[in-house]
């Protein structure tokens, strides 16, 4: 279905449009072509914001690929990567480095780092969908959502996915994050810009 029409679909919650992204991404086609637009499309977004402290995500199967980003900022001494480490309900940032070890939903994160973070300047977030709010429709678990609440400040958020998954309806909750930028592999919205 083509983007075009989706965003004339009324969807009545968060739950139907999340089953409905869930299975958009589940036909996605090209995924090695696609997730490399958006690495593409990062790294421009990154040079054009002039970010240098970065949280990134370590992607799961169903997430766009973004390993070859990671590999060329890590290449590069202007830039600190950061990742998720899963602390309970939510996480809190660590220094991106090797080893990784598999933890709970197969996600890989680093050893647990005792190290103060320093301010990001821009994360990206994984999604599964977008709302006309431009709020977040994830996967369901609210990490991120707890996670940039509790930092006390705001830095820039980019949105990513491998298939776009965008709708005109308002499905997202006050406590769902808002991005600045949402990139897929063929479109990018800025908020505010639609």
């Amino acid at each position: 279905m083509k983007a075009k029409i989706m965003k004339n679909i009324i969807f009545k919650n968060k739950k139907e449009f999340r089953k409905y992204c869930k299975n958009r991404l589940k036909n996605c086609k090209n995924r090695i072509k696609r997730d490399f637009f958006v690495n593409q499309k990062l790294m421009k977004y990154i040079d054009e914001i002039r970010a240098k402290n970065i949280l990134l995500y370590m992607p799961l199967k169903e997430e766009a690929d973004i390993i070859k980003l990671l590999q060329t900022i890590r290449k590069r001494d202007r830039f600190a990567v950061f990742v998720p480490f899963m602390e309970g309900v939510s996480f809190k940032m660590v220094k991106f480095r090797l080893p990784l070890y598999i933890k709970k939903f197969n996600i890989k994160e680093p050893k647990n780092s005792f190290a103060i973070s320093k301010r990001i300047d821009l994360a990206i977030v994984p999604t599964l969908g977008v709302d006309g709010t431009f709020r977040r429709i994830g996967f369901g678990k609210g990490m991120y959502d707890r996670f940039f609440e509790s930092l006390p400040y705001r830095p820039k958020i980019a949105f990513v996915e491998s298939v776009e998954c965008f709708t005109a309806s308002h499905v997202g909750e006050s406590h769902d994050i808002q991005a600045d930028i949402y990139i897929t592999p063929y479109k990018t919205i800025r908020r505010g810009q639609r």
